[in-house]
Parts: C-alpha cells; sequence; structure tokens
C-alpha cells in the first residue's frame, strides 16, 4: 500500500504574506519533490504565476474559493492527477484563498474520497500585524484561520513595534490557546510543513458560497501610465470598500508591481511584461466610489 502524500495547507488574507512564505519554501525546499497548488479568490491568476517563476511544480485554481462547491470537480481533478504528472510527489504544499475558511477541509478530503491518497499534515496561517486586528472585527474568516491552524506566522514584524507584535500575540492566543507561534521577517521561518499536529483536529465547517455575495473581483489591463502618487491618493479615499489591489500597473518608463491591503500600499519597480491586475471590492450600493476608482485605473 503506498504511502499517503501529506498536505500543508496555508492560509492568511490578502497582503498577509502568503505568496511571500511560498516563495521562501520554494527556495528551501528545491532538493525535495514538493507541488504548490495555488487557490486565488480572482479568477486572473496572479500568485500562481509569482510563484512559478521560481519552480515549475505549480497548479493554480483561481475564480474562488476551493472551499466552495462549484470549484470541487476542479479540485479532485487537480489534486488527483498531481501524483501521475508529478513523479514521485513528497507532499503538496495548498495556499488557500486569502477570504477562505479553511474548516471544511478534512469533511472535503473524506467526501471527495481524497483522503485515500493524501493526508492533511500541517495547517499554517499567516497574519500581518497591522491588520489583522481589523479584519477580526469585520470578517469571521479571518478568526476561522486561526482556530484552524497548527502554527501561525505573525510577519513582517520589522514594521511594527514590539507592544504592538505583542497584542497581536496575546490575540491569537485567546483565538487559539495552543497554537504554535512564529515572528517573521519576509514570511522567513524555520518550520516543518509536513509535521503533524500534537493533538486531534476536530475541524468541521461548511462549503463556502460560489458566488460571494460580500466581495467582487475584477480583472483590468491597464495601457496607460500611472500616476503613483495620484493612485495612492485615490486608493485611501475608498478604502473602506478596497480589500485588495494587486498586479502590474505601467509607472513611469517602466512597469510596477503594484499592492493595496488593509495593511498598506506599495509599489515596486518590476523588469517584467505582464500588464494586468485585480481589484477586489464590496458588492452593493456602498462601493460605488471604489467601481468609480476601478473605472479611473483601467
Amino acid at each position: 500500500m503506498k504511502s499517503k502524500i501529506p498536505i500543508c495547507l496555508v492560509t492568511g488574507f490578502l497582503g498577509s504574506g502568503k505568496t511571500t512564505f511560498l516563495k521562501q519554501v520554494v527556495a528551501k525546499n528545491r532538493e525535495r519533490k514538493l507541488v504548490y497548488l495555488v487557490n486565488e479568490f480572482s479568477p486572473h491568476d496572479i500568485d500562481g504565476a509569482i510563484v512559478s517563476q521560481d519552480n515549475p511544480s505549480v497548479v493554480s485554481i483561481p475564480g474562488g474559493s476551493i472551499f466552495c462547491k462549484c470549484l470541487v470537480t476542479e479540485f479532485i481533478g487537480q489534486m488527483s492527477s498531481i501524483p501521475e504528472v508529478f513523479d514521485g510527489v513528497e507532499g503538496v504544499v495548498i495556499e488557500a484563498s486569502g477570504m477562505a475558511n479553511p474548516k471544511v477541509i478534512s469533511d472535503m478530503l473524506r467526501e471527495t474520497k481524497l483522503d485515500g491518497r493524501y493526508v492533511l499534515s500541517h495547517i499554517i496561517s499567516i497574519v500581518d500585524p497591522g491588520s489583522f486586528m481589523k479584519l477580526c472585527a469585520v470578517l469571521p474568516n479571518i478568526v476561522a484561520q486561526i482556530e484552524a491552524s497548527d502554527s501561525v506566522i505573525i510577519n513582517k514584524t520589522d514594521l511594527y513595534d514590539e507592544q504592538a507584535v505583542a497584542e497581536i500575540e496575546s490575540a491569537l492566543i485567546d483565538i487559539k490557546g495552543d497554537v504554535c507561534l512564529h515572528l517573521a521577517v519576509d514570511a522567513d521561518v524555520d518550520l516543518d510543513l509536513f509535521s503533524p499536529p500534537a493533538a486531534e483536529r476536530l475541524l468541521h465547517g461548511d462549503y463556502a458560497k460560489c458566488k460571494d455575495p460580500n466581495y467582487e473581483s475584477i480583472t483590468i489591463m491597464v495601457n496607460r501610465e500611472v500616476d503613483v502618487e495620484e493612485m495612492r491618493s485615490k486608493v485611501l479615499l475608498v478604502e473602506d470598500d478596497l480589500y485588495r489591489l494587486k498586479g502590474y500597473l505601467p509607472i513611469g518608463n517602466g512597469m510596477g508591481f503594484v499592492e493595496y491591503t488593509k495593511s498598506g500600499f506599495t509599489v515596486t519597480p518590476v523588469d517584467d511584461d505582464h500588464d494586468s491586475a485585480v481589484v477586489i471590492i464590496m458588492r452593493g450600493d456602498a462601493s460605488d466610489a471604489a467601481r468609480e476608482f476601478v473605472a479611473w485605473l483601467g
């Protein structure tokens, strides 16, 4: 009987550092036969493309959460094909959508019969001290991600003082007292991806809704030069209804990788020929200003 392939599930809200963490994992495990499955809420796969720059063993499931019933068939297909496509797989690292509630994963593996080939070994959540407390107050899935985790990486600790980091540590322990905490800069930690939990997990949850009633993802192609400071000021005006801006935009005489999350706004010049970005906004009439921003950008 073949040994089951271990799974490491990585969760964390948009901008917490999941993709950075995956790039660290890829760099540290080049000699291992690991496969990376990247799940994006957006239908346009940006994170998967970033990770695949460093490792060809990447499969992507964009367009929602893998914990949604409308993506279950694709999830089964991708996971079932991994042992055939990638010979001698030692483990699968799954980056879940930042919007995801991962509590359904144990039930999902059992119901899809994937538990015959895989075992869920380790669940990691990544948090940003600058946004975690605000997100906990408005998004129940953020708390669920911590409750489901075996390890939590408190990322970007170089950007915050000791008191701010200590407050996040305390809040995380209040949510799950036995969680293992790791402090990190650039999501760089020494962590056994496939170590089993100390105690049996009791994870149960509902599948995500196929069309999230709260968020809308928009892919844009920008064919004009964008003024960075004007864009920054417009983002600040709509930040209550804007959850994510991530992708490649023309800036100055070249291309820039632009990212906005609840923890801040960054623009990094890149030598790249990508030409699209993803915006995630709140649904409903309250997001009219955010839609105007998207129209201005695109």
